[in-house]
């Protein structure tokens, strides 16, 4: 499919949908009052909770929690004796001769760290410490190390099952895993099952959270930096929907190559913009270093000062890490199937640094700006990402500008992805075809216009179960097959070890 054949019908698209639909006040009163029901009964359903005092915990976080910790222990402790070997696969030039694939390890983990360095690192990280004070800080990162295992056993599987088309492009994710993977020890219905229900779930992830709600979030950050409602965009949001959807369009129709050569240049340099400013905030308030550390370690055991006590910590700490790396999503090891490799293995180590580089330091690094500018304190009244936006600005006024700007490029970044794991998935469903992957990418685009230019809650709530659900059959799968990892690993060490 031609560029400009993209640009065109997605202005026509779009000149229909602003003459018919956006010119009607009652649209997103109308979508939501349909969706609503519909939204609430699955949201019942996934986040259904528990009361632990004065908390309510979300049982698919438990699933996620337990999944996790279960890897690490099978693998003993993957995380932290895979971290230099997945360090050497990152840094490593030489690639394995004649091995099938599409982009490199480095490009795979840019990738999928795409989607989950996103809005949640800014404005999710400022609620989980407003919520649980800074001792969820600690529990965050342990999540985050506990998400490495996890994540190191599905994007193995992801690699072990995919398939390698005709053309040399690649097919993988849960849906491949959970299919193949599950015909081979027996289980063809159930696999067949999970990867339909997978599949579908995925898609209206992407459609929602991984599109539609970043369009409306990056589109505010924009309105925030250029005149808010004098801004000439205020009442064009469709226009700034449609430039985003034409720039979207552009990295997305070249696929996955394309896709691996944006992030992995947008990604590294818009995570490092963004530790440098908190790093600089950080040296600025270096005498309070300290004091920070310790509110956050005194904060993880004790809970003090705040509602629901330690329970309380634990479960906002947990929540935001579980909710931010993805792990046991399912989302990754698609994008990590399509690497260029002849071991699983080795995928697998590359993947575990995901979580790190997420969790551990970049949703760290906005929990310590939050919590050594004293805003931790001070936040009635303020919502997530304008918590953090005030932190950034307490000793340097115009930094906010560049919280804004980096918002708005994890919310691209996030879409670059998101479209990458709907499309797999709708080729799942449908069968791969250029025609049918252009079709999902019309759309996908289209749905960014949407999506900055209504408020359309209920989609978005109906589109965050759907990604969690994903986590539900996804899990089942990694349980079902982790020995098929485990004899992935011990081949790959036989093979090293006798050359």
């Amino acid at each position: 499919m031609k560029i400009k054949t993209l640009y065109t019908t997605l202005i026509i698209i779009t000149s229909y949908f602003y003459t018919f639909f956006l010119n009607s006040s009652s649209i997103d009163e109308n979508v939501n009052e349909i969706l609503s029901p519909i939204s609430n009964k699955v949201a019942s359903f996934v986040f259904y909770s528990v009361s632990m005092g004065e908390y309510s915990f979300p049982l698919i976080l438990g699933w996620l929690i337990i999944a996790s910790l279960f890897c690490t222990f099978y693998f003993g402790f993957i995380n932290i004796r895979g971290f230099g070997i997945a360090l050497k696969f990152l840094t490593s030039k030489r690639e394995e001769k004649k091995a099938p694939g599409e982009v490199s390890h480095r490009q795979a983990l840019w990738t999928a760290t795409a989607a989950t360095v996103g809005l949640g690192n800014i404005a999710g990280v400022a609620i989980a410490v407003s919520l649980g004070g800074p001792g969820a800080t600690f529990w965050m990162i342990l999540a985050g190390f506990l998400g490495m295992s996890l994540k190191f056993c599905e994007c193995t599987l992801g690699v072990k099952y995919r398939i390698i088309n005709s053309d040399g492009s690649v097919s993988g994710g849960p849906m491949y895993y959970l299919s193949r993977g599950l015909k081979e020890i027996g289980l063809a219905r159930l696999g067949k099952f999970l990867a339909i229900m997978f599949s579908i779930c995925c898609i209206g992830g992407a459609l929602g959270g991984g599109n539609m709600f970043q369009a409306n979030q990056s589109y505010q950050q924009f309105l925030g930096i250029t005149g808010g409602d004098e801004s000439f965009f205020y009442d064009n949001a469709w226009l700034y929907g449609l430039i985003l959807a034409i720039l979207l369009g552009t990295v997305i129709i070249g696929g996955i190559k394309s896709i691996a050569k944006v992030t992995e240049k947008l990604v590294p340099l818009m995570a490092a913009i963004y530790i440098l400013c908190a790093l600089i905030i950080i040296f600025i308030n270096f005498e309070f270093i300290g004091e920070a550390f310790n509110l956050i370690f005194i904060g993880a055991f004790t809970g003090e000062g705040i509602a629901g006590g330690l329970i309380g910590v634990l479960i906002q700490g947990f929540k935001r890490a579980a909710f931010s790396n993805e792990a046991g999503l399912g989302s990754a090891p698609i994008a990590h199937s399509a690497v260029r490799t002849n071991y699983p293995i080795t995928e697998g180590y590359v993947a575990l640094l995901e979580p790190f580089i997420d969790t551990v330091v970049i949703c760290t690094m906005t929990a310590l700006v939050i919590i050594i500018t004293g805003m931790h304190l001070n936040t009635e009244g303020y919502g997530g990402i304008e918590l953090t936006s005030k932190a950034f600005a307490k000793d340097i006024a115009w930094f906010p500008y560049v919280l804004a700007i980096s918002a708005i490029l994890f919310a691209f970044s996030t879409m670059i992805s998101w479209s990458y794991y709907g499309l797999k998935s709708w080729t799942y469903l449908f069968g791969k075809s250029k025609n049918k992957e252009n079709v999902f990418k019309i759309i996908f685009c289209f749905f960014v216009i949407i999506g900055s230019s209504l408020n359309l809650g209920s989609v978005i709530d109906l589109s965050d179960s759907m990604i969690f659900l994903m986590a539900l059959f996804n899990i089942i799968g990694v349980y079902l097959l982790i020995s098929k990892v485990k004899e992935e690993l011990i081949d790959y060490k036989r093979i090293k070890s006798s050359e």
